[in-house]
Formats: C-alpha cells, sequence, structure tokens
C-alpha cells in the first residue's frame, strides 16, 4: 500500500527525504500528466484534517476505473520518488527501489493551494502478496510512451 517514500529534495542536493504517511505532514513532489510540476504536495488526508477530500493516501485503481472517485475530480499524477516502502504483517519495513523513468502512480485532488496526493493501488503482485495485500503502481513518466487511463 506504500506507508513511506523517499524521495530527494531540490534544496538538500545529497541526502535524499524519506517520508511516512503517519506523521499528518507527509507529502512529497508530484508532477502532473501533462508535465506540470506541482512540488510537495500532502499525501491524502487523516481523520482529524480539515477538508472535503477523501480520507487516507490511497486509491484504490478499481475505485478510479469505476467512477467512485470523479466527485473528486482527480488528475491523473506523477509521485517524483527514487524508493517507496511496504510493511510486512509482521511491521518489517521492505524498500522498493523506482527505477529512471518511472513514478509512483497518482492522483491529485482539490483545487491549486488546496491540493492533496493520493498513491494509485491495486492488488499485490504474486511475488509481493505475502507482504502486504496491495501494492502501488508504478507508471513510466510521459515521453516514455505512457498512456492515460482515467
Amino acid at each position: 500500500m506504500c506507508g513511506g517514500i523517499e524521495a530527494k529534495d531540490k534544496n538538500r542536493a545529497y541526502e535524499p527525504v524519506r517520508v511516512y504517511f503517519p506523521n499528518p505532514k507527509a507529502a512529497f513532489p508530484v508532477m502532473l500528466e501533462d508535465g506540470t510540476d506541482l512540488g510537495w504536495l500532502p499525501w491524502g488526508r487523516r481523520k482529524e484534517q480539515p477538508g472535503s477530500g477523501p480520507q487516507g493516501g490511497w486509491a484504490r485503481q478499481e475505485s478510479l476505473e469505476n467512477g467512485s472517485w470523479a466527485k473528486y475530480r482527480p488528475q491523473r499524477a506523477f509521485g517524483l520518488i527514487n524508493r517507496y516502502m511496504e510493511k510486512d504483517a509482521e511491521r518489517v519495513s521492505h524498500w522498493f527501489d523506482v527505477e529512471d523513468g518511472q513514478a509512483l502512480e497518482c492522483v491529485v485532488t482539490g483545487e491549486p493551494g488546496n491540493q492533496r496526493v493520493y498513491v494509485v493501488t491495486a492488488s499485490s503482485p504474486l511475488q509481493f502478496s505475502a507482504i502486504h495485500d496491495r501494492w502501488p503502481l508504478i507508471a513510466h513518466i510521459p515521453g516514455d510512451g505512457f498512456i492515460a487511463a482515467y
């Protein structure tokens, strides 16, 4: 489901930043499908946080495809990260690299200045099903033949 990410911050050239979803200030760098750089957006919305967007930090691929998210007017986006983390049933962290030219598949909701990013998930690939039942989708960044679906 992606409980943490590691990304490079333009202000910290040498050291990637680790961000974990439980932190209410969690954010990561995002680019819209058209190439617009949105900078670091807040990752999802927690119960105690104000707003009308969905709670949580993830969007199920099936929910996007069946229109359940339509009321939030999601925009397809890419999480520009280097690695992501999943925790297994024993709460052990497993980190996975994101290859060059790839990113987390995400959606952005809200109006400019009040946007949030959600990681798109699907059922885990068989080789990772013992770690978690949901898995973040990885997308090719535009220019590499990526085709929009939502």
